[in-house]
């Protein structure tokens, strides 16, 4: 074997921000073949995302259509990765996370019994219907998966309770390596809505908020627990990126719409994004990446959801899982927009997630696997 052929599928843009760092890192290797799958699962906000990070696209399966369901997204990966599995042949296929996306495409790998490599393997929380339709993804895709990539240790320890087949790794997470290629002090934004915002003068909350299972009254806490601060604290601005999903555009616009200092804004790119929260003063988020990228850039996070697989963070204090009750979300924003020392606490607590290695380790580890290098050592926090 001279090269290793790896196909790297996605087809959201989380997995995209992650896999677009490893793509580069594989494309650097003299020995492997990477060719690159998207599903375009999230066709909208993907691909500005393969444009920032400049990568070439091999195959496009295009399957998003309006309205679809979680078996539309699913049957479609799977007949669409047949053909492109059958005519490329690879030796491995790597796989991000728990979407459907990366479900299927396991799957549809196994089912022609080609190797699949797991990035970011072995988060749980412990109930299948939270996340939902996340925590099944990923425990599925870890009976499939043949090398385990996972970005701590304790992810990898919920892997060898579970007594998985393969290898397991130890890697760190890969948005840590994104956040190294976007983030810059002499950064200018460029969407209108970002131009006219005092970062001197005025402390930005930013806000992600999309989950399915949060969707009917926990979103509403949500968004009332924000209103609430809006007028609580007349040097805050809240900016917060509005998902597409028509159930939580639909709350964000009812609830905050006329709300001073509120700015709903349309998706960002990711460039902008990483850049926004580096200059921000607090996250409030139900995603899982944005637990993993901010405490990088020194911001509490404060987690707008029951229970999180990333315990990791909580642990380490960059991170404070405030429920989706609207009083409590209130208290504990309050508490560090008030208090200078449980602000810095947080701030200042070291991040579990990495250290900017984490692609490299996985490509040394899909080397070692096909006999071209010696196996890499785990990332330690």
């Amino acid at each position: 074997m001279d090269k290793v052929k790896v196909m790297v599928v996605f087809g959201t843009r989380p997995e995209a921000i992650k896999m677009a760092p490893l793509v580069l890192e594989l494309k650097n290797r003299e020995q492997v073949e990477c060719i690159v799958c998207t599903t375009g699962q999230h066709r909208q906000m993907l691909d500005p995302i393969i444009e920032i990070f400049g990568l070439d696209v091999d195959f496009d399966l295009n399957i998003m259509e309006p309205d679809q369901t979680l078996s539309m997204i699913t049957s479609k990966t799977i007949t669409g990765m047949e053909p492109v599995l059958e005519k490329t042949k690879p030796d491995m296929v790597l796989v991000h996370g728990d979407t459907s996306t990366a479900f299927a495409a396991a799957l549809a790998a196994f089912y022609r019994k080609i190797p699949v490599g797991h990035v970011e393997a072995g988060l749980r929380t412990g109930n299948r219907y939270s996340p939902y339709p996340e925590e099944m993804n990923r425990r599925l895709i870890s009976e499939i998966a043949e090398m385990h990539f996972s970005p701590t240790k304790s992810n990898a320890e919920n892997l060898r309770r579970e007594s998985v087949t393969g290898d397991i790794f130890i890697t760190g997470n890969t948005v840590i390596d994104a956040l190294h290629t976007t983030v810059s002090k002499s950064f200018r934004f460029y969407s209108d809505c970002l131009l006219d915002i005092d970062f001197d003068r005025e402390r930005v909350l930013l806000v992600t908020a999309h989950r399915r299972e949060n969707y009917g009254r926990p979103l509403e806490n949500i968004m009332n627990a924000l209103r609430d601060l809006a007028y609580a604290y007349p040097d805050i601005r809240i900016v917060y990126p509005v998902h597409m999903s028509p159930v939580v555009r639909d709350t964000a616009e009812r609830i905050l719409g006329n709300v001073p200092r509120v700015s709903l804004i349309e998706p960002l790119n990711v460039d902008e994004m990483h850049n926004l929260m580096d200059r921000c003063h607090l996250v409030l988020t139900d995603s899982g990446g944005l637990q993993e990228e901010a405490p990088a850039l020194g911001k509490p996070v404060l987690v707008v959801r029951r229970e999180t697989e990333r315990p990791e963070a909580v642990e380490a204090g960059t991170v404070k899982v405030c429920g989706v009750e609207r009083e409590t979300i209130f208290r504990m924003a309050s508490e560090l927009l008030d208090s200078e020392e449980a602000y810095s606490q947080m701030a200042n607590a070291v991040n579990p997630y990495g250290d900017g290695k984490a692609c490299r380790r996985i490509a040394d580890a899909i080397l070692w696997r096909f006999g071209f290098s010696e196996r890499p050592g785990d990332f330690m926090h």
